[in-house]
Parts: C-alpha cells; structure tokens; sequence
C-alpha cells in the first residue's frame, strides 16, 4: 500500500495495490482483489467532492449522481471519488466491506469486514432500501433471515458523528 507524503500540505489516501476494476457479467463494473485481504484491512480511502444541500436538490437528484451519493455535514451530499463509487452492493451481512465516512477530512474509508479471497469482489451494503433488483453472490437467500438483517442495517450505518445517513435518502 503506497501511502505518499506526509507533509502537512498532502494527504495520503492509502490503497491495496491489489485492487481492479473488472466487469461482472451481471453486475457490471466493480471492485474486486487480485491477493486475499485479512480482516480489518484499510482497503481504501476515497477523498470526496461536495454538493450543497439547495445545488443537489435542483440538479444532482435528477441525474446519475444520485445514485453514488452519501448524507454529509451541514446538509451537504458526498460523491466517493476513487473506487468509492465503484463497490458494488450486497446485502447486509453479506457486504465483505464496511465503511466510515470521516467528515473532518472530507474522505470515506473502507475496510474488509472479514477475511476476503483471491478474485473476490469487494462489495458494501447501500443499506435496505435499494433501487434496483438485488443480484447477490451469496447462494442462500433466507427471506425471513434476510429481511431480519435489513431490519438490523439502519442501525449498522452509523459512522463515526453517530448519523445514519441513509436518513438523508428517500431509496
């Protein structure tokens, strides 16, 4: 992992060199890992670019960039630049990628929630109420289990301010 300068001027955003973009043939582009990643692993930190509350509302919720946004400070909303905005879903309790947003930095970090394999795809949870047909890589999709979980991820999307930001979103 390359982690730059440290002088006070650059930040470094640190990522796995084993990270790629590949495409899945369901799934489409996503995130996956050429070596295995131990549980606990800072995988990558996305620094962000911010929209105002008012120049979301008029342009970027009609667009794509709603889909790729997370709830920030002061009514702001967040696009993950990097490969933040490239982690493909999975549903609670199956996502192998957990991520906190850092609001004093202005970066989104993600780190492996457990041991991950060669060639898997790294995916986090977008939270319960997504906009699209869930095309999962876990074979066992319990209902009754499943709905459980999602019942159970507003709680787990806390960050680091104690703010659910899936509040922000009407998904």
């Amino acid at each position: 992992m390359d982690t730059g300068s440290t002088s006070n001027n650059v930040q470094p955003l640190p990522t796995l060199d084993c990270l790629e973009l590949r495409t899945h043939p369901q799934r489409g582009r996503g995130v996956f890992t050429r070596e295995p990643i131990p549980k606990g692993t800072l995988v990558h930190i996305s620094p962000v670019l911010l929209f105002g509350a008012e120049e979301y509302s008029r342009h970027g919720k009609f667009t794509q960039l709603d889909h790729y946004t997370y709830c920030w400070k002061g009514g702001c909303f967040a696009l993950a630049l990097g490969l933040g905005s490239m982690f493909n879903h999975e549903p609670f309790g199956q996502e192998n990628i957990g991520f906190v947003r850092d609001m004093h930095n202005e970066f989104i970090k993600y780190t492996a929630l457990r041991d991950i394999a060669a060639g898997e795809e790294l995916c986090i949870c977008y939270g319960p109420n997504v906009w699209f047909d869930v095309i999962t890589e876990v074979a066992n999709k319990n209902s009754s289990a499943q709905q459980q979980r999602q019942s159970m991820s507003e709680k787990a999307e806390e960050d680091d301010n104690g703010t659910n930001f899936l509040r922000c979103f009407d998904l």
